[in-house]
């Protein structure tokens, strides 16, 4: 007999730790504005990240390092007037925390705040420890970012798979379990080897979310935009398309346009 999946009102760190113990996945998607939380958030999405890859997405950068601290809350701010149960998790973005716990606690002080989010999210092992240690001293939840670490993208100059190595692998479990160690609700990790995460996992007692991470980890997490096919400049392995809304608003908006040249549009019916 199966277990009884427990309904949340409202998802919370403790709730998404709740769901690990009963074998439950956890559903993660990002958002940055409004209209779009409104939607997921409807759908009964369990974690919202708004994520410094609003970057890309949103502003057009080739990486997410440009976007600003200000942009984050800006954005966070717009994702929490939507949404009703969803747990909201905000991306320090780069500059704002590393090598300076004193400027991560500011800057995790700032996003609480002024967006009225639950969590934050930082990227980095041992290195960060001290930041995340500070920021649990204001009460704040944070999530760790382990594997490939998009800030760090000019360090490893690639994309490609993180930790195939013995001594990379070895590295990242050490660093998962000083993240848990030092206070992380939970722990995100990109572009590693599906049995490498499925191990971290099994020995974190935390939640990890897994994206190109396989499917032996707690829960999953992709871009919003990349997973309604809003985008389609690339397609990496571990992206599902469950839409192509970027060929449908295009043909979309050329039937406006053509309407609009052919004065079909507005119709008799459709003014005053």
């Amino acid at each position: 007999m199966s277990a009884v999946k427990k309904e949340f009102k409202k998802i919370t760190t403790h709730a998404i730790q709740e769901m690990k113990r009963a074998g439950e996945k956890i559903s993660m998607l990002t958002a940055y504005d409004y209209t779009m939380a409104k939607i997921l958030d409807a759908a009964g999405i369990d974690v919202l990240l708004v994520g410094d890859s609003a970057g890309n997405v949103m502003h057009g950068y080739e990486t997410t390092l440009p976007i600003t601290l200000d942009q984050m809350i800006y954005h966070a701010a717009s994702v929490v007037r939507a949404v009703d149960r969803a747990l909201i998790v905000v991306d320090l973005p780069f500059g704002s925390y590393q090598g300076n716990s004193k400027e991560a606690l500011q800057s995790s002080v700032r996003i609480m705040k002024e967006s009225g989010a639950h969590a934050v999210k930082l990227e980095g092992g041992k290195e960060i420890k001290e930041s995340i240690e500070r920021i649990l001293t204001a009460g704040i939840p944070v999530m760790g970012h382990l594997g490939l670490t998009p800030q760090s993208i000019y360090k490893f100059g690639t994309y490609t798979v993180r930790a195939k190595e013995k001594a990379e692998a070895q590295q990242l479990i050490e660093n998962a379990h000083i993240l848990e160690k030092a206070g992380v609700f939970a722990l995100v990790l990109e572009k590693i080897p599906a049995k490498l995460a499925k191990q971290v996992a099994s020995e974190l007692t935390i939640p990890v979310i897994g994206i190109g991470a396989g499917n032996g980890v707690d829960g999953q997490v992709l871009v919003t935009h990349d997973m309604m096919g809003m985008t389609h400049e690339f397609s990496p392995r571990f992206l599902r398309r469950y839409l192509s809304l970027y060929d449908d608003m295009k043909q979309a908006t050329e039937r406006y346009i053509h309407d609009i040249k052919a004065k079909n549009f507005p119709s008799d019916k459709e003014q005053y």
